[in-house]
């Protein structure tokens, strides 16, 4: 019995957390738009950047199966699934919160500005995703060219500036509590990425200072 407790437990791995974090994330967008009410081209907005951010998530799986075997396999235990669903399920949604709250309307200047941060965001996240994990289906080692040459976290960079367009949509200071946190974490796993990568791939200390001097904050 204790056995087989221990195989379900192993089972459920941080991915099957987040994905269904973003399906939870999207479940309470929906639920502010049934209780708040699309009053503004603000609540359109944001739905449609945010829908589709979690939408392409797990899009994004179907398409490159490959891409579940490469990230977050680790397994996760009841306690951590249950936080991952609060602060990436719900927590990240607290901008979608002040978004349907937010009695003014939304500007053209605040749309000028958020779209081009989650167009290119999403553009450079996925790039950067697609080109390695096709180089890593040919055996490749570092990837440091292309879009990688620029900076070695460059797909973390893509992701924030997607979460940022998310808070300036919303217009509320509060907002940017998730993009902080965001970049906080990041930072954490860049570290730990540091760390390994520099261990696995001799070339990579001269990689580090090539890509530095193009984008500091997520070299």
């Amino acid at each position: 019995m204790e056995n087989t407790a221990n195989l379900e437990t192993s089972r459920l791995t941080q991915l099957t957390a987040i994905n269904t974090a973003k399906v939870l994330t999207v479940l309470c967008l929906v639920a502010a738009a049934v209780i708040f009410g699309v009053r503004d081209f603000r609540q359109v907005l944001y739905l449609c950047l945010h829908v589709s951010y979690c939408g392409w998530w797990l899009l994004e799986q179907w398409l490159y199966p490959q891409r579940r075997q490469q990230m977050f396999s680790e397994p996760i235990g009841v306690v951590g699934f249950i936080f991952t669903l609060l602060l990436v399920g719900i927590f990240y949604a607290l901008p979608g919160y002040f978004a349907f709250t937010n009695p003014e309307p939304l500007s053209l200047t605040t749309a000028a500005i958020a779209m081009p941060l989650y167009i290119f965001g999403s553009l450079i996240n996925t790039s950067a995703d697609v080109q390695k994990l096709t180089a890593k289906q040919f055996g490749a080692g570092l990837v440091q060219d292309n879009i990688w040459r620029v900076s070695r976290n460059i797909n973390y960079f893509g992701d924030l500036l997607r979460y940022l367009s998310f808070s300036v949509v919303a217009g509320s200071p509060w907002a940017y509590l998730v993009p902080g946190w965001i970049a906080i974490f990041y930072l954490q796993l860049i570290f730990q990425k540091e760390e390994k990568m520099a261990a696995k791939y001799p070339e990579y200390a001269e990689y580090q200072r090539g890509s530095a001097r193009f984008i500091p904050f997520v070299w």
